[in-house]
């Protein structure tokens, strides 16, 4: 029951926003919505979960992960249930923004209460990839399913689907995980400043990506807001070295279980990021495929984030847990890699890339969530969570940040246009290579820095 509990948790976090983009020219035209409008549609609720995140994780360490989660999971069911009543494009914004506010007090509570169900490092693998199987299921399906309801039903339906999920969550939750036990709590006051401090720098840095595809390289927008959020990042370290009760005590993040988890889990956000974006430019703008086409073509990576569970934990046995980290990580980089240098040689490439970086990710979800857990005290799990997730959402937006400036530097004129001509083709596709490069080398940086630092502590 627990677990069930916590995979409706996950499938609410995955299925969510595929849900929305199906359905997202739909609601524009009913509502009226802009362009601006609609980005924002999923834009609120992208921000304001990455925001709380590490917040909402202090607080249920400190007052229970259990009861944290159960109140998010009511404000997850009446928010969902509000959609229903949606008329302007502004309250499906504020709706929306309700439903990251929930997400950011179940999501990192979602793995730690899984955690702590084993003491067994190898049943908390298997819990937490049947965990996130369940969602990337939901995520398969959602879409498909989506676009049949869409023919013979209102949108309104499909964001309705969230409350049956969270009835589900909160009986597994509230029957199957015992109430938190006082000895597991971290005692220490929430520190205000540094949540403030935190969640503003974590906002700035996941607007800051959007602003630089949106207003461009050129604009002083994107810069300034990338500036504040460098001076928010720097306060908010200054904040956690000198207070008494830190939100985030930085020692803790410098252990080598927990800052090697956080390197391999922000080296897979990047990859995947850019890979993501580019194969979907690729295959619809570049060769033309169609809609349904393109999601045929990115069937090899379906197959292999669904079927790969079954895989997990056997690899993790045969390796070990911090070896499995890395060479999860190393095969979401080498998925990017491959796609960077040989994507243009034709489909199979692209199949090898995307069948690299959905093993990779399939493994690395799980493992280095479950290094950073090993590496913290029992009262600050699901802050650690929260940590893992937030450096994932984040790279992310760097990823795509950084691709969509590399596009724009190098293709001329507007790159939806039906046709190209043979110089906007070329620019595409060096445009395809340098982002793929550089992320790549981003991102194999973090892995060999993590590398490092495990072989480093190792001997102690």
């Amino acid at each position: 029951m627990a677990l069930a509990g916590l995979a409706a948790v996950h499938l609410f976090e995955m299925i969510d926003n595929s849900i929305l983009n199906v359905a997202l020219p739909t609601i524009g035209r009913e509502l009226r919505a802009s362009t601006t409008t609609l980005q924002w549609v999923t834009g609120a609720y992208a921000v304001v979960f990455g925001g709380l995140m590490l917040a909402f994780g202090a607080i249920a360490d400190r007052f229970g992960r259990r009861r944290v989660m159960l109140v998010g999971l009511v404000l997850l069911g009446a928010a969902s249930l509000a959609t229903a009543f949606v008329s302007t494009a502004e309250q499906l914004i504020a709706v929306r923004a309700a439903m990251g506010v929930a997400a950011a007090m179940t999501t990192p509570g979602a793995m730690a209460l899984a955690f702590r169900l084993f003491e067994d490092d190898g049943m908390r693998v298997r819990a937490l990839t049947l965990i996130s199987t369940v969602g990337l299921v939901g995520l398969a399906i959602g879409p498909t399913v989506c676009g049949v309801v869409l023919a013979i039903a209102p949108w309104q339906v499909l964001m309705l689907v969230n409350v049956p999920i969270a009835v589900l969550a909160i009986v597994g939750v509230r029957f199957g995980i015992a109430r938190d036990v006082t000895a597991d709590l971290h005692p220490d006051p929430v520190d205000i400043s540094g949540a403030v401090l935190g969640t503003a720098t974590i906002v700035l840095a996941l607007v800051a990506p959007t602003l630089f595809v949106k207003e461009g390289a050129r604009s002083w927008v994107p810069w300034t807001v990338t500036a504040a959020a460098a001076a928010g990042a720097v306060l908010f370290f200054l904040r956690e070295r000198s207070a008494r009760h830190p939100l985030l005590d930085l020692k803790l993040v410098a252990r080598p279980l927990v800052s090697t988890g956080l390197a391999y889990k922000a080296a897979a956000g990047l990859a995947t990021a850019g890979l993501g974006y580019l194969v979907t430019l690729q295959l619809q703008l570049d060769w033309g495929w169609t809609p349904a086409l393109a999601a045929i073509g990115m069937l090899p990576q379906v197959v292999v984030l669904i079927a790969g569970g079954a895989f997990i934990d056997p690899f993790v046995r045969r390796v070990g847990l911090d070896r499995a980290a890395w060479l999860s990580a190393a095969a979401v980089v080498s998925g990017l890699a491959v796609y960077a240098l040989l994507s243009n040689l034709g489909y199979a490439w692209v199949a090898i890339a995307l069948v690299l970086e959905a093993a990779g990710m399939r493994v690395v979800g799980v493992v280095a969530g479950v290094n950073v857990l090993r590496g913290l005290p029992k009262n600050r799990t699901t802050i650690g969570v929260a940590l893992v997730d937030t450096s994932s959402e984040i790279t992310s937006g760097v990823g795509i940040a950084v691709t969509g400036t590399i596009l724009a530097a190098r293709f001329g004129g507007d790159i939806a246009t039906s046709r190209w001509s043979a110089h906007q083709t070329m620019a595409f596709r060096s445009a395809v290579t340098i982002a793929g490069l550089a992320l790549t080398a981003a991102a194999a940086a973090f892995v060999g820095w993590g590398l490092l630092r495990t072989r480093r502590a190792a001997p102690l």
